[in-house]
């Protein structure tokens, strides 16, 4: 079924004023032609085991055959493997580009690629935005996230004069390879992340009262279901997520507890209308 207009309506109006946090998942990347880094898990993990021997049953899980290799080589040797799958600069889509434009303040980006500070940096040269990442407890102990500045320098809190924050939960590549990607990893921050600990007081605040717009992104994995529902508490009850694809029995459950609204149509179609609506 096409996408209503009235809904699309909301979403331009939204991004218009700000009051919508476009919250990007992997799958974003399908847009970009021949992506050079991976855009699933799946595709991650396989990318990760066929450089290092893990057991075969593990070998499709990201998270499990992470695990096995910062255990039995070292974490540096995880970082390493990341740091090779997502150096490569994939290109910029058109979704990347109106996101960019729309100068949102809060942007959730819930992948370790690039691509978004890309668009944003060419998009926003005489904006000053800044990127928070979340890290990883077993080379940050006792500190939840790093911030940093356009030029990639740690800066020691967030500015008031950054106009557009990106939030990269689970960690990025640029600057510094921070990456939340093993067991471990997730055991540390779903451990408090109910409570609100891992998620910056910034975040936090900009979130507030506003709709969540989710773009490649799926839900059925407990993982993203849990950091959607934390990053998305105190913020409004309407969202959107364009998603193609019939819904998992926990998806679907997950969108009607969480108020989001389901698009059905492709991420090209949408990026057609948009910008067909917002450049127009």
């Amino acid at each position: 079924m096409p996408i209503a207009q009235d809904q699309l309506d909301l979403i331009v109006t939204a991004l218009g004023t700000g009051s919508v946090v476009p919250y990007l998942g992997p799958g974003l990347l399908n847009g970009v032609p021949e992506a050079p880094v991976p855009a699933t898990p799946e595709a991650l993990a396989a990318l990760m085991t066929a450089k290092v021997s893990v057991p075969h049953k593990i070998r499709k899980r990201l998270t499990q055959a992470a695990q096995f290799i910062e255990n039995f080589k070292h974490r540096k040797s995880v970082v390493l493997l990341m740091n090779e799958a997502f150096t490569p600069q994939a290109q910029v889509s058109t979704l990347h580009r109106l996101i960019a434009r729309s100068h949102a303040p809060l942007v959730v980006d819930s992948w370790y690629d690039d691509t978004l500070l890309a668009a944003m940096a060419a998009e926003n040269a005489q904006r000053e935005l800044g990127q928070i990442q979340g890290l990883s407890q077993s080379e940050h102990f006792g500190t939840w996230t790093g911030a940093y500045d356009a030029s990639g320098a740690l800066a020691p809190a967030v500015p008031p004069e950054w106009r557009t924050l990106v939030y990269k939960p689970i960690g990025g590549h640029h600057p510094a390879g921070n990456y939340l990607v093993s067991d471990s990893d997730y055991v540390e921050v779903l451990t408090e992340i109910d409570i609100q600990t891992p998620i910056p007081a910034e975040v936090q605040a900009l979130r507030s009262g506003r709709h969540f717009l989710f773009l490649g992104c799926r839900f059925n994995d407990q993982l993203t279901r849990s950091f959607a529902r934390q990053i998305m508490k105190r913020s409004s009850d309407r969202h959107w997520a364009v998603l193609p694809d019939v819904p998992t029995r926990m998806e679907a459950r997950f969108l009607e507890e969480q108020d989001i609204t389901r698009l059905d149509m492709s991420l090209d179609d949408f990026a057609t209308r948009l910008a067909a609506e917002v450049l127009a």
